[in-house]
Formats: structure tokens, sequence, C-alpha cells
């Protein structure tokens, strides 16, 4: 009878359900503890700048120490990298629960811990976008990617976020020291992988900032995975500036009128379209081509950054986030999947970080944005603003085709 890792992702080898149980364990960590810090920020302050200012603080890393984490994603062996950061943020998130614990936790000590966590988040997803090719054939990455992206999402937003407003709601304490340990979970399966996954050397030595021009040269020499990764850019800052102050309109007493399980349980419905599309991606790939699938995803998006501003009622504003983390794990299977197939594995791990730079870079920016727009202007108008933005993005398929993907990866053959 064929194992449960067969029936769902076929033969993809020891190694891969390893790594697939190791991002379990870290993604429910991270799934209760950024449930955990808004809650948290909310009751010792109400400021809408002041709570955004943790998401922007934690997504920081992304814009000034992602460069630096590609470089080393390609000189270190990356599962040793994935391990020692899956270590340290336990220490962390240990940390803080000890400190909650015991009265001694302000705002400017959770600003320091999501700064620190999100340095450990760069360095840690760096690694393992980069590490999935020498686990798996290239025929077989979207299978790979989409059960990966099954369980990220499964644990980071269907499991994590209920279990973290529970927690909260019975400890915030409870709730870091949770995550802790599975970070600890995570650790131990990492090292557990056989094998070494240090890239192949450079031909010639070289600073770490040449390392990091080479992969800016790469990835803004390259037409296509350019345009993607601005379009990234613009949907996250959007994303980052609805979210860094939905909390405020979610729970009571804001609109929405929830309380803090209640929370957990609305996020939870980006799980639920996600781990669809996790499932289904394949199949809607080979069905309407690489090009139209990410412009339905963005689509989806837009629409349901929008909805807030426009209702309320939770069961309208959670079926608009089923359809939005449907299309966000699609996008995301499909343009990595590209990636890993394009790009030296020598340069996998800059290139990654360069993409993530300008995809992910924005997402400060769009925290404080949100919060400063949320101050001056009321919360929906937040929501309306970062859809219409979103929706801008279809101009872009002008140069997002599949003939150019097709290009794309006849050229590296």
């Amino acid at each position: 009878m064929p194992s449960l890792a067969m029936r769902l992702g076929g033969d993809l080898g020891r190694n891969y359900w390893k790594l697939w149980g190791a991002s379990a364990a870290s993604n429910l960590a991270d799934g209760v503890f950024w449930i955990a810090f808004p809650l948290l920020a909310v009751r010792l302050t109400d400021s809408p700048v002041l709570v955004a200012g943790i998401m922007a603080v934690g997504r920081l890393p992304w814009l000034v120490f992602v460069l630096f984490a590609g470089a080393l994603a390609d000189r270190l062996d990356r599962r040793r990298t994935m391990t020692s950061v899956a270590l340290l943020r336990a220490l962390v998130a240990g940390g803080l629960a000890v400190g909650i614990a015991a009265g001694v936790v302000n705002l400017p000590i959770l600003y320091v811990t999501a700064f620190v966590l999100g340095v450990g988040e760069t360095l840690f997803d760096t690694a393992a976008q980069s590490i999935m090719p020498s686990l798996v054939d290239q025929d077989r990455l979207s299978r790979a990617n989409g059960r990966l992206y099954a369980v990220e999402l499964t644990m980071n937003q269907f499991v994590g976020p209920p279990l973290g407003g529970f927690l909260a709601g019975v400890a915030i304490a409870l709730a870091f020291a949770s995550s802790s340990a599975a970070f600890v979970i995570g650790a131990i399966a990492l090292v557990s992988l056989s094998g070494s996954f240090r890239p192949v050397a450079p031909a010639r030595d070289s600073t770490v900032l040449e390392d990091i021009r080479e992969g800016l040269r790469y990835l803004f020499g390259h037409r296509l995975l350019r345009t993607l990764a601005l379009m990234v850019g613009v949907s996250n800052l959007a994303s980052s500036a609805a979210f860094a102050v939905f909390v405020l309109y979610a729970v009571a007493p804001g609109p929405m009128g929830l309380d803090e399980t209640g929370f957990g349980v609305l996020m939870t419905t980006l799980a639920v379209g996600s781990l669809a599309g996790s499932f289904i991606v394949e199949r809607a790939e080979r069905r309407l081509g690489r090009a139209r699938l990410l412009l339905v995803a963005v689509l989806m998006s837009g629409l349901s950054l929008a909805t807030p501003g426009l209702t309320a009622n939770p069961w309208i504003v959670g079926a608009a986030f089923v359809a939005s983390g449907l299309g966000v794990v699609m996008w995301n299977v499909v343009t990595v999947s590209l990636r890993q197939r394009i790009v030296p594995d020598r340069l996998l791990g800059r290139l990654n970080a360069s993409y993530r730079l300008l995809a992910w870079g924005s997402q400060p920016l769009g925290a404080v944005l949100g919060g400063v727009v949320g101050e001056m202007f009321g919360l929906p108008a937040v929501f309306i603003a970062c859809g219409l933005g979103t929706a801008l993005l279809l101009f872009a398929f002008r140069t997002v085709t599949d003939r150019a993907i097709a290009a794309a990866e006849t050229a590296l053959a």
C-alpha cells in the first residue's frame, strides 16, 4: 500500500520529506507568533502607526539584509544555515515569552525582537528556496514546491493563527513559548538531512560585495524576472499596508468586532484557498498557461484587499481571503519553480535574495504607509487604496507572457 508521502506528492525522496517536516514545524511557529505579535501590540498601544510599526520593523531585514543573506546562501552549506537560524529564532521567541511572563516587555523590546526574527527569516527562507533543486529533479519542481507550499500555508495560516489566537487568549507568553518549541523541532528535522548542501564553488575568489553585485546584475539584466520581482514588490507593498492595520479593523472595538480567537480563525481563511491552490496549481498551469494563471492571481489579490473597505461582514471578508489565498499560492509555485529552473545553482541564492529585495523590500514601506493612511483617512481608505494599487499590475502582462516564459527556459537549455 503506498505511503502518505507517495499519495500526496509522488517519489520526491526522503530528504525532501525531511525538509517538508522542518518547514511544517517552522511555519507553525511563524503562524503562532505573527498572530501573537499584533495581539500583544494592541495591549500596549492603540495607535495605528505604532501597531503597524511592528510589521514594518519585522520586514525591514528584507530591505537592508537580504542581499547579504543571498551571498551567504551561495557560500555556506544551506542546511547548516537553516538549522542554525531555526535554533536562533527558538532562543529569541523563548526569551520573549520569559520577558512577557516577567512583565518587562514594552514596545521597544517588541520592535527589537521583531527585527531579529526578521533577520533570521531572510537567512532561512533564502537558503530554503535555494536548496530545493538539490533535493528533487527539475521536472518535479512544481509538484515539490506545491506540496511544500501546502504545508507551509497550512501551518502558517490554517493551524498557526487560530492556535496563536487561542494561546494568546489563555496567556500571551504561552504563544511565544510554543513558537520556540516548534522552531526546535524544525531544527531537529533539518539536522537529519543527508548529504552536503554547499553550493558549487565559483571559478575565482570574490568578496561578498562582488557576489552581491553579480546577483543584482543577473536579475536586472533579465527582463522577465525583473518584471515579476517588481510586480511582487507592488503587491506586497499593498498587502503589507492592509494587514499592518487590519487587526485594528477586525478586533473589537474595531468595526468587525471579533475577539482574539475569532481574529485568528478569520486569518485561516487565507490558508483554505492556499491549500486548495497548492494541489490544483499543476492542473491549472496546464489548462490556463502560466501567464494567464498569474493574471488571475493578481485579480484575486486586488479584489481581496479592497473587500474590507467595502464591508465589515466577516463572512464576506473571509470568502475574499479564500480567493486571495488561492491566487497567492498559485503565483508563488509558478514563479519560484521558474526561478529554480532557469537560474544556475551557483547564483540561485543571490538571485533569490535580489528578487526578494524588490519583492519583499517594499513591505516595511507598505506597513508604514498603511499606518499613516489609516491615521489620516480611516482604515477603509487603506483597503480600497491597496486594492486599486494592486489592479495596476495588470499592465505588466504586456511583458509577462507564455512566450517570454518559454523563451527564458529555452535560453538556459
